[in-house]
Parts: C-alpha cells; structure tokens; sequence
C-alpha cells in the first residue's frame, strides 16, 4: 500500500509500508542543441565588463582602389581606405534551486534536496538548450523583417535568390519554398537526391558560390522521417565530439533531430506579412546551420551554489535551501544585440523586435512594420558571412 503525505513540509514523496529506494524517471527532453558544434567559443567574447553588455570589434572587408602606375601623368594615385565596425552582446545569468524541511527524513527517509543537486547539469543543460533556440528564433525574425517587412528602412524583397547581391540587406538571409515540402513524392521525373531539391536550393541561394564544407540541419521528427522514407539518409554515420550523426549527401548535411518547435507561429507569421515587403508562405521552419554559428561563454558566479538554512521554521525543525547560479552570453556571428540593455534577458527576449526604440513581443508591434526592426540586428557586410539559414516550407 502507498500513500502520498499530506505533511505540509514533505508532501512531494510516495510513503510505503516497507520503505525501499526511489529511483529516478528518465528525462525525455527534445535533444539539445547547444551540445553540438552550432555553439563554440569565441575569445573576442570579454564576459567582464562592467555593465550587462559588452562589444566586439572587427575590421571589414576593404574594397581597394587599384591605380594603374604612370610614367607620364604626375598625379597622386588614389589611396586605399578601411574601416572597423562593432557588436554589442547582451549577458544573462539563470537560477535554479528547492528548499527541504529537515525533519522531513525521519517520515520519508530521503533527502529532499538530493534529487535538486543530482538532476542540476539536466535542467542547465536544458535551459541553455531553451535560450539557443530562442537565439535562432529571433534571428529568423529579424531577418524575415528584412525580406518581408521595412525593417531595413525600405521596402524588403524577399529571402534570397540565385541571383541577389548577399550585401542588399533588404533580402532577408533565409529562403522561403513557400507551398513546397523540403522532401517532395518520388514521382517519374523526382528520384533519388532531386527528392530533397528545396534543401539544395536553399543552400546554393544562400551561399551561392560561397557554400562551406558541411552543415547542420535541424529537423523534425516529421521531416527526419521524409528523409529516411526517401532513403536519402547516408548509411555511414559522422562522428562528432561525443555525437554521431546521421547524414545526407555523404556528409554534407548533419542531421540533428529534435521535437523542439522551431517554427514561427501562424500569428507571428501573419503579423510579419502585414509588412510591405514580400510575404511568407511556407508555415514551418526548419534551420540549416554552420559550425560555430553561435559563439557562447559562461560567465564565471562567485556564489555559484549557495546553501541557506532557517532554523526556527516549521516550529524549530528548521528548512534548508540550495541555489545554483550560471550565466552565458549567446552571440550569433554577425549579429548587434538591440534589445534591452540593464537587464538580463529571459527566452522570450532573444526573438523579440524593437518597434521605435522599444523592445516587445513581434505579436505586439503595430501592424505593417513600419518602424520595426529585430532585436538582432544584422552587422556583417555580407551575408555570406552568417551562419544560420532559417528554411521555409510547407
């Protein structure tokens, strides 16, 4: 016989007759993004300075002026001219902990904080998982307002082509295969690799000539399962880290599959279509990205776990309690923080927009966009410099 307690101190624990061990469920968490190579270091990244933000600096990429050397003519050749830009990166700081009644043992027999301690590296795990996420989420909605909005001050012109200038930032870095799956039916004329043909448009739209080694597809179950019907998944695997990776194209595309939403919702896509610019069809999203697309560092916490103890509650049987305390920047390359600027952000606040200088749900901001930009907010000359490539399909 079982029976939960209704002791006010210790209400959380089965009680049996014959007491014997708990053991522990399993976590069945979507798989974690930030434990791949998406996420690396970056050294420029100074995590103690002394407000919630921070930069990193960059010379860009020069464009020379070429003089053709004379022995007639005695006039000064035109000089050559550089310049530098900057990036801001926002920090943040995350908390986790429980409290335990200490005489709760002598009814239960467990320590009611050993289950807080022994699952911890799960649930930060977690939440970095959860902020990356919402990094490439905001990315995605930041660019969409280049293409389908003015968030770049003009009309935008859709995602990219075959043929745009990667430098036009009224393209939005993302392609949109509207009404078309990424992986189509096999029919007579669509056998083989030409079944995933919206994947590899997507990645010569995007990097045209530029294209990298490898990269990284975040997929659906829905969309991993497409793939294996249309046999298109290599039958060696690649070895990453402590990760093995399922491929396509013999190994051109690691596939990293999760159940976590990537897609925008129907509201947020239907308020981004209010804008001028070209709309979005496709309704589901999924994300090819390069290593290290996402550079991360932790922020050293002096008082990184902290036990605090009560003595006089629960009439003298006192509590006992434990926090842990973490912290991380996430800077997408290429990308200036424009949100919010004395405080640390939440989720939420990596996929909002700053409509007239004020950050706020995409949801909320006025419809047609007319002063809206993202929250990350594109810095490198050309996009053939970023690394994640949102995907629209059907």
């Amino acid at each position: 016989m079982t029976v939960k307690t209704n002791l006010a101190g210790a209400d959380n624990f089965v009680l049996q007759e014959v007491i014997g061990a708990y053991s522990d469920e399993a976590y069945t968490n979507a798989q974690k993004l930030s434990t791949t190579d998406i996420v690396s270091s970056n050294p420029e990244i100074d995590v103690n300075t002394e407000t919630f933000i921070g930069q990193v600096r960059w010379f860009k990429p020069m464009n020379p002026t070429i003089n053709v050397a004379s022995l007639t003519d005695d006039t000064d050749g035109t000089p050559s001219t550089y310049a530098s830009d900057f990036l801001r990166y926002i920090k943040t700081v995350r908390t986790y902990g429980g409290t335990k009644v200490n005489l709760q043992k002598v009814v239960t027999q467990q320590d009611g904080l050993a289950k807080i301690g022994r699952d911890f590296s799960e649930h930060r795990s977690q939440d970095e998982h959860n902020s990356l996420l919402s990094v490439l989420k905001g990315v995605a909605i930041s660019e969409a307002l280049n293409g389908a909005a003015a968030g770049s001050g003009s009309t935008g012109l859709g995602g990219q082509t075959f043929e745009n200038d990667p430098t036009d930032k009224k393209y939005g870095f993302y392609v949109d295969l509207g009404a078309a799956k990424p992986i189509v039916a096999a029919t007579s004329a669509s056998q083989g690799a030409a079944r995933a043909e919206g994947f590899l448009n997507a990645i010569g739209m995007a990097y045209k000539d530029y294209e990298p080694e490898y990269f990284y597809l975040v997929t659906s179950p829905e969309v991993m399962a497409s793939l294996r019907s249309a046999n298109l998944v290599d039958q060696d695997r690649v070895q990453d880290g402590n990760i093995m990776f399922n491929t396509l194209f013999n190994g051109k595309l690691r596939l990293i599959q999760t159940r976590a939403t990537q897609s925008m919702s129907a509201t947020e896509l239907t308020k981004l279509n209010t804008g001028p610019g070209v709309d979005i069809v496709g309704s589901k999203t999924s994300f090819i990205v390069l290593p290290g697309a996402v550079a991360m560092e932790n922020i050293p916490i002096d008082e990184d776990v902290e036990i605090e103890r009560k003595a006089a509650a629960f009439k003298g049987g006192g509590t006992t309690s434990i926090w842990y305390r973490w912290g991380y920047v996430l800077m997408p390359a290429g990308y200036n923080w424009q949100g919010t600027e004395d405080d640390f952000p939440a989720d939420p606040s990596y996929k909002y927009v700053v409509e007239s200088t004020t950050p706020k749900a995409l949801t909320t901001a006025a419809s047609g966009l007319a002063s809206t930009v993202g929250t990350w907010q594109r810095k490198a000359h050309s996009a053939l410099s970023l690394g994640i490539l949102p995907v629209f399909h059907s």
